[in-house]
């Protein structure tokens, strides 16, 4: 069939429908898992997987390369530069970017599947001249029936459930369920946001939400890894403190702000529901929150004694793909 274009991209409707793209760094422990569960997916020439890898001294690379990936070692950019080598790098119609420690559970392989069919079956008949608007219509109905919402022709984004698995608990309640991710989106029309910590997909264009399955987010194991994470994240967090003005000891932040996240996601969101987990839990964010603003003291000080020469390092950086 002929190539016609969309948005400026040259786009095949028999091509790669899906690009899976990942960034990995020594993931040789979780990488395994999140590929298995697109593989279905990328099969039969439907689709491809996209790693980008910043120099994993473990079996990453050959894991990777198992499931037929395109690999492709770079030096580390950050992550909002790492992820965007990766999409850039993808050639499919949509973009699915995950992280290395998710996978796909079985609802939404199927409802990824239906939607992507239906997608390209809209984007086909869009490109007939001869195509009758019912056609169309119905074909636009049965992308509206994987969704939440009625959804615009312009479609360019889809949201997706994301479970997060603490201590070997699916958390359901404190804000951590449903806790929607912008993953799937027209290649061409969404980047990530260049920011140090809680990075998001940007998306020009209309979005929806995917009505089922979820990512599985095997995110801290133990809460050794729970406390690594909230070191490292706090230093980023109180670094874009830092950038967004001048900041100084705060007994609001570091004491108060904590307490009032705590009693918030705790007790007003539920979080008692979900058992000794969502203590522990709701009380290392809290921890998490106070670390921050007090690292951001520490960090403002350092800064103005040194006339702002201290910066956010490459290294540290680097360190938050194992999140």
């Amino acid at each position: 069939m002929r190539a016609y274009r969309r948005d400026g991209l040259q786009v095949y409707p028999l091509r790669v429908t899906l690009s899976v793209v990942l960034i990995t760094y020594n993931e040789q422990a979780n990488l395994a898992r999140t590929l298995e569960s697109v593989k279905a997916l990328v099969r039969d020439r439907h689709g491809e997987i996209v790693v980008v890898d910043s120099g994993s001294t473990d079996s990453t690379v050959e894991i990777a390369k198992s499931f037929g990936a395109r690999i492709y070692v770079e030096e580390w950019k950050g992550y909002a530069g790492q992820k965007n080598s990766a999409i850039e790098k993808a050639t499919g119609d949509w973009i699915l970017s995950l992280d290395a420690d998710e996978e796909l559970d079985l609802p939404l392989q199927e409802a990824l599947a239906k939607i992507l069919e239906n997608l390209q079956r809209v984007d086909e008949l869009a490109q007939k001249a001869d195509a009758h608007p019912l056609m169309i219509e119905g074909a636009q109905a049965e992308v509206e029936d994987c969704l939440v919402a009625k959804a615009e022709r312009n479609l360019n984004g889809i949201w997706i459930a994301r479970k997060n698995h603490f201590l070997g608990r699916w958390m359901r309640h404190g804000g951590f369920w449903p806790d929607p991710k912008l993953r799937l989106f027209r290649r061409g029309r969404g980047r990530v946001e260049d920011r140090a910590v809680h990075e998001t997909v940007k998306v020009s264009g209309s979005t929806s939400t995917l009505k089922r399955g979820a990512i599985l987010h095997h995110s801290y194991p133990t809460i050794s890894d729970y406390i690594e994470h909230m070191n490292r994240y706090s230093s980023l967090g109180a670094q874009m403190v830092v950038a967004e003005g001048p900041t100084g000891f705060s007994v609001i932040n570091i004491a108060i702000r904590p307490w009032f996240t705590f009693v918030y996601n705790y007790f007003l969101r539920l979080g008692f529901l979900d058992g000794h987990e969502g203590l522990l839990l709701h009380l290392d964010h809290a921890v998490y929150v106070s670390w921050k603003y007090a690292k951001a003291c520490e960090l403002g000080h350092s800064r103005k004694a040194s006339h702002g020469k201290n910066s956010l390092t490459p290294s540290l950086l680097r360190q938050i793909l194992r999140d």
